[in-house]
């Protein structure tokens, strides 16, 4: 206690504390800070540099600027400013400049190596589309938003024996079913009743994977009283799977009488899928998965598996027609991909395909879903020994299974597993996160969350959630989902309310997912008009500071016609590189208006966020025209008439891709051309216009020089321009070098024919029934060309994949006639 001593006049006689030295002088200058000269304009530099560091102790003050060797500064900048714009400068001049930090004690650094840059050229003389450069201050990319999370509650006091699945009638909002895997179905109301009531029952062999694994009550129920059922049941010693309906059922009964629609034969007693949904479409959807075992294993599941050949139905979602109230057995849907063969039998058949198949190459799809909100078929398929994989199912897709698990090939080298003709999961997940992916459902209730239009998945063993959100996905983890959860159930399956609400199933207790509001990160604006890039007034009138653009040759977008706009920053450019590709600076905003007719459809927001990375936000508009609401994880709506797919965030960058730059359209071939300026009326070209409001860098100051692509529809130009144009804009942001695709396909304007790979190259993925002599291009018959089959369809195999419900007739028109005029590569 003696250091107490000698404080506050106590302590007899103790001698008080020294005085405290002054601190020592500061004679050490800051660092050198690196230093970064950039033409902005034809009058202006960008100066940037590296903050110093200073260890003298008085810290680090500022900076001053020198240009061309004066001995003056030209301008003093405060810390902890990094950049300084020198402007009033003269066009096509070089300029030289060096940095040096001071400190609080006024050492000054030694110089920074020298900078130099040379101003833009001057604009060329000519007619502008406009004046001068709008400022833009409300059209900018805003903060990214935060991923949402949840929190499980419990949704009943009530127990149950093994349930597998949790739904509800159509039209009837107060009432649950719970599928309990033994065979009884219980049916309660409410979120706390006393008891729940038996519904109905059916016999079924119930051990391990075995049971009542599925119910669907028809969509028009109870006007057509059946609700249908699938279970596994011993008959004679062989386990059969069954698809049953019972008619006259009520909403509190079962019908009595069972009608057996179809029966498989199931070889071992695991992977027997089971789960049963009607699609929008009406028809009825069944998943079975391989047949059991483990590999798929041939000879017995043949030569790659039961999961890829097409003469069982094992491995497979299968689609058919229940018909009306009175049918006794099924019909097959005209478009089925398979369709021309007599109903498959309870056993593999020894040749010709089964028409009920809708989708194949699947191990054990045990449970999926419809997004109520787009139609997409999701699906959790599980996994052998390393990956569970989340598939989106599309009519005629072959997803893999037994060549590949998940992403990764699994039978290398087996006849027949051309892994290029096959579909990767959109996620998938190895065993260090789980072990039996349960599927969930895509988000569309009323609970406020950015994780509105996700889709939402879990895993029985290790009680995980996740959400899959593919513009989080990094290089390193391409198909990672976001993890929401880490819980104890053993999730079994997930429920979806007819208000859209989700719940999680587990094997004796049911739970609600309660979404819980962001913290941190961004808002998107449900309304366009708070957007900052519309009028606020009148939204259907673009914000003072966007500069609008147009392009040679548009994207496909099932017959809308399109207006556009660039947001860009105040003080910054975009860059003009080498190959005529633009780049965007971090904040830039596109926007893009769709049109039916006189009917405006979608506005499209494609941003840079400041992190580098792209995102799309779409708006759908109101039938009065008055304003548009964000659309969350994608839609398909009706609109003139006509089906419109509003795009999701993960479709925006599946199609804007890093390989393309993020945008798309914006490049030098494109926009060299005339555009009416609504702000002037005066009718320019496009580039010319741009350089000349100081946008581009560097400058391009005489459009004549630069490369022009054609309209795909401009017979002016010629046959072979005009074709390779519209491959570049509907192709080629995928099918280029670097592209996400396994093809080595280049479909880019300016790669010559012969350098594609694909001009006399046999397809990657499949003839797509065309034969042995198919080629990707097949010089002389477009007949046998792939690439006119794929945009020849809407399908599993379209192409471009997403974005469209309608074929482009004069685009496949004008292919086939290119095609068939080429004499060779």
């Amino acid at each position: 206690m003696t250091g107490l001593q000698g404080c506050g006049g106590s302590g007899g006689g103790s001698s008080p504390n020294p005085p405290t030295p002054p601190p020592a002088a500061d004679t050490a200058a800051p660092s050198p800070p690196p230093l970064t000269a950039t033409a902005a304009s034809s009058t202006s530099i960008g100066l940037s540099w590296t903050a110093s560091t200073d260890t003298g102790g008085s810290g680090l003050a500022g900076y001053r600027l020198y240009r061309d060797g004066a001995t003056t500064a030209l301008a003093t900048v405060n810390t902890p400013a990094t950049t300084y714009s020198d402007t009033n400068l003269t066009a096509s001049t070089a300029y030289s400049y060096v940095v040096r930090a001071f400190d609080g004690a006024g050492n000054e650094s030694a110089a920074s190596a020298a900078a130099s840059a040379t101003t833009q050229a001057a604009p060329a003389t000519g007619t502008a589309g406009l004046d001068a450069r709008p400022s833009n201050t409300s059209c900018v990319a805003w903060e990214k938003p935060a991923g949402g999370s949840i929190q499980i509650q419990p949704f009943t006091n009530l127990t149950f024996s093994s349930s597998v699945a949790l739904l509800q009638a159509p039209n009837d909002n107060a009432n649950w079913y719970v599928v309990e895997q033994g065979g009884t179905i219980k049916r309660f109301s409410g979120a706390s009743p006393a008891s729940a009531s038996n519904y109905g029952s059916v016999t079924v062999t119930s051990t391990g994977e075995m049971g009542l694994l599925g119910m669907a009550f028809h969509p028009d129920f109870p006007t057509d009283s059946r609700v249908f059922l699938s279970y596994t049941l011993r008959v004679g010693g062989q386990l059969v799977s069954r698809i049953s309906s019972f008619a006259n059922s009520t909403g509190t009964a079962l019908g009595p009488t069972e009608r057996i629609l179809l029966t498989l034969n199931q070889p071992e007693d695991n992977h027997n899928g089971g789960d049963i949904h009607f699609g929008p479409d009406g028809y009825l959807y069944i998943g079975f998965g391989d047949g059991g075992s483990g590999g798929d294993p041939s000879p017995s599941h043949g030569p790659t598996g039961n999961g890829q050949r097409l003469t069982t139905m094992l491995g497979k979602m299968l689609r058919i027609d229940v018909g009306n109230v009175s049918a006794t057995t099924y019909g097959i849907p005209a478009d089925n991909p398979f369709t021309g063969a007599a109903t498959c039998e309870a056993n593999p058949r020894s040749s010709g395909t089964c028409p009920e198949i809708f989708a194949l190459g699947f191990r054990n799809p045990w449970r999926w879903s419809f997004d109520r909100g787009t139609g997409d078929l999701w699906m959790g398929d599980v996994g052998q020994g390393a990956w569970e994989e989340v598939n989106k199912v599309a009519r005629g897709g072959n997803y893999g299974w037994r060549c590949r698990e998940g992403a990764h090939d699994y039978s290398p080298g087996t006849s027949g597993c051309d892994t290029a003709a096959l579909i990767d999961p959109e996620t998938e997940y190895d065993h260090s996160l789980g072990t039996a992916i349960t599927g969930g459902y895509v988000y569309r209730g009323p609970q406020a969350t950015p994780l509105k239009g996700r889709y939402l998945f879990g895993d029985s063993g290790s009680g995980r959630i996740w959400a899959w959100l593919p513009e989080r996905a990094t290089a390193a983890a391409p198909r990672q989902p976001t993890q929401l959860a880490d819980t104890n159930l053993s999730i079994v399956s997930f429920g979806e309310g007819n208000d859209g609400e989700l719940y999680v199933v587990n094997y004796n207790s049911l739970h609600r997912i309660i979404f819980q509001a962001p913290t941190g990160g961004g808002i998107v604006p449900t309304s366009l008009a708070a957007t900052g890039c519309v009028n606020a007034a009148d939204p259907k009138q673009p914000a003072s500071g966007l500069i609008p653009y147009d392009i040679n040759a548009s994207f496909w977008s099932d017959g809308a016609t399109k207006q556009r706009w660039i947001g860009l920053p105040d003080g910054q450019n975009i860059t003009v590189q080498s190959s005529g590709d633009w780049d965007f600076p971090n904040g830039t905003v596109l926007v893009k208006n769709f049109t039916l007719g006189s009917q405006r459809v979608e506005t499209r927001l494609f941003m840079r966020h400041a992190d580098g990375a792209w995102a799309g936000y779409t708006y759908a508009w109101n039938d009065a025209q008055t304003d548009a609401t964000l659309v969350q994880g994608g839609s398909v709506r009706t609109v003139n008439g006509q089906s419109w797919i509003y795009p999701s965030e993960g479709q925006c960058v599946q199609c804007h891709t890093n390989a393309a730059g993020g945008s798309l359209g914006l490049e030098t071939a494109q926009l060299n051309r005339d555009l009416t300026y609504p702000q002037t009326g005066r009718t320019a070209n496009e580039l010319f216009t741009l350089n000349h409001i100081q946008t581009l860098t560097p400058a391009i100051a005489d459009p004549a020089t630069q490369p022009r692509m054609p309209d795909p529809s401009d017979t002016s130009a010629s046959l072979n321009d005009r074709a390779r144009a519209y491959l570049h804009t509907n192709c080629a942001q995928c099918h280029r070098s670097g592209g996400p695709t396994p093809s080595t396909m280049d479909l880019r304007y300016t790669t010559p024919l012969n350098q594609t790979n694909a001009c006399e190259a046999a397809p990657q993925a499949g003839d797509l029934g065309l034969g042995s002599t198919a080629r990707l291009i097949d010089p002389g018959s477009a007949a046998s060309s792939i690439i006119v089959n794929r945009a020849n369809r809407r399908d599993a195999n379209a192409m471009p994949p997403l974005g469209s419900n309608q074929v482009d007739t004069a685009g496949v028109a004008l292919l086939t006639q290119w095609i068939n005029g080429l004499a060779g590569c």
